[in-house]
């Protein structure tokens, strides 16, 4: 059920990303944005036409839903199937699942840290290693990721001194110990495919196309340019609407070098624009995390053309052409629209259980497990927000590719209540 849309498909689904992800391994060098730790995973599952990728997908899902179930006492098989249907049909878990694209390990890998983290107690020695290897390896997988992982390991340790009965120092260590592994991980990687120990590059592109978006460098190039030979400065005034016209379609970016001929000056623009325009930096960001946080429709950047990727294929696996040009995906038969029927409203209204959940929390005064997976994902949706919406700008695949670990938690919470009776037993401590 997981890979269904996969089977449906008759294909793999790709994204407009994958092609970046896939060339890593061909092309030997560095990329913005694209890891070489999941180009070297897609890489190993070419010969079978990326079903293995899939199927490592599904089965990690499969698993850490299971866990999690586990933790909170609900590991029944009945109960497993129960909320893995209500997944399948409401939310984006398995087009996530089905997709060549790193967006299924971004909710897995919060719920896999959470774990390790808080319920290591509950867990075998074989799995808080394989918990280990699973989150760094979805940190690697995104920067964006790495840096929602991050920042909950660090709310944790700020909250360690109020919180000692419930997270274990050894637990936050281990947790903080899977954000350097990814980060070596990623660094090992980028070192043997291209020869060099850097970090992904294209921090400052996005960023930048973020802030040409909201009109900042638009005005930051008017003020500036008669003082500053900028190359940007004979294009003040055709500057795209959007970043991604700007950094993926035709624009002045491809005739200025694009990331290699423009990335320094792009840097300079986005860190004198921060220290020039502080208040509508900030006023944009906040903006650009409320529009992410309700951005949560499933199947951006899977129902258009995608040349980019198709040529990578058809480049470097011309076996697999055939078959990818075969699918409906290519043929242009998936529409979106009657899933967000269900998906978008399904997403809002975990987004605000989670809130409702949290508030009853401090309202009461308890501190259950519960309380603490609500938290987590919270703070997770939040983050997730912030880095990619302040980033990136506000995107819908950004969103759908975390909040279905609300729906998760919801659907937890539920069990809980009306078919356990909301037995938190010694789980509960006083605030």
């Amino acid at each position: 059920m997981l890979v269904m849309p996969a089977i449906w498909n008759r294909y793999p689904l790709l994204e407009w990303d994958t092609g970046g992800y896939l060339a890593r391994w061909y092309e030997g060098y560095l990329v913005p944005s694209r890891s070489t730790v999941y180009g070297l995973y897609l890489h190993l599952g070419e010969p079978s036409g990326f079903w293995v990728n899939l199927g490592i997908q599904a089965l990690a899902t499969l698993w850490i839903l299971q866990l999690t179930l586990r933790v909170f006492g609900m590991a029944r098989p009945a109960r497993l199937m129960a909320v893995g249907i209500a997944l399948v049909l409401t939310t984006a878990l398995p087009w996530l699942a089905s997709l060549l694209l790193t967006d299924i390990f971004a909710g897995l890998s919060v719920l896999s840290l959470f774990i390790l983290v808080l319920h290591g107690d509950k867990t075998s020695t074989a799995e808080k290693i394989l918990l280990f290897a699973f989150t760094a390896f979805a940190g690697a997988t995104h920067s964006a990721t790495l840096a929602v992982l991050l920042g909950l390991c660090c709310v944790g340790w700020l909250a360690r001194p109020l919180l000692r009965k419930r997270i274990a120092v050894s637990g936050l260590v281990q947790g903080s110990l899977t954000i350097v592994a990814g980060a070596l991980m990623l660094l090992a990687a980028n070192f043997a495919l291209s020869g060099q120990l850097a970090w992904t590059p294209g921090g400052y592109g996005v960023a930048f196309g973020r802030m040409m978006q909201d009109g900042i460098v638009a005005r930051y190039l008017r003020e500036h340019c008669p003082q500053q030979q900028l190359k940007l400065c004979p294009y003040a005034n055709e500057l795209p609407a959007t970043a991604d016209e700007f950094l993926w379609g035709h624009s002045m970016f491809d005739k200025l070098g694009r990331f290699q001929g423009l990335n320094d000056e792009m840097g300079f623009i986005v860190l004198h624009s921060l220290a020039d325009y502080p208040a509508w930096q900030a006023e944009a960001a906040i903006a650009a995390t409320a529009q992410q946080l309700v951005h949560v429709a499933t199947g951006e950047g899977s129902d258009t053309w995608l040349p980019h990727t198709y040529g990578i294929i058809e480049r470097y696996i011309p076996k697999q052409a055939k078959p990818m040009h075969a699918a409906r995906q290519q043929r242009r038969e998936i529409n979106f629209t009657p899933v967000n029927w269900v998906h978008v409203p399904v997403a809002l209204a975990s987004m605000l259980a989670i809130v409702a959940l949290l508030t009853s929390a401090i309202w009461r005064q308890q501190l259950d497990d519960l309380t603490l997976l609500a938290a987590t994902v919270g703070l997770a949706l939040l983050g997730n927000a912030v880095v990619c919406g302040v980033i990136s700008g506000p995107h819908d695949r950004y969103g759908a590719r975390m909040v279905w670990i609300a729906t998760l938690t919801v659907l937890i919470a539920a069990i809980r209540h009306f078919a356990d009776g909301d037995k938190t037993g010694d789980e509960s401590l006083s605030l």
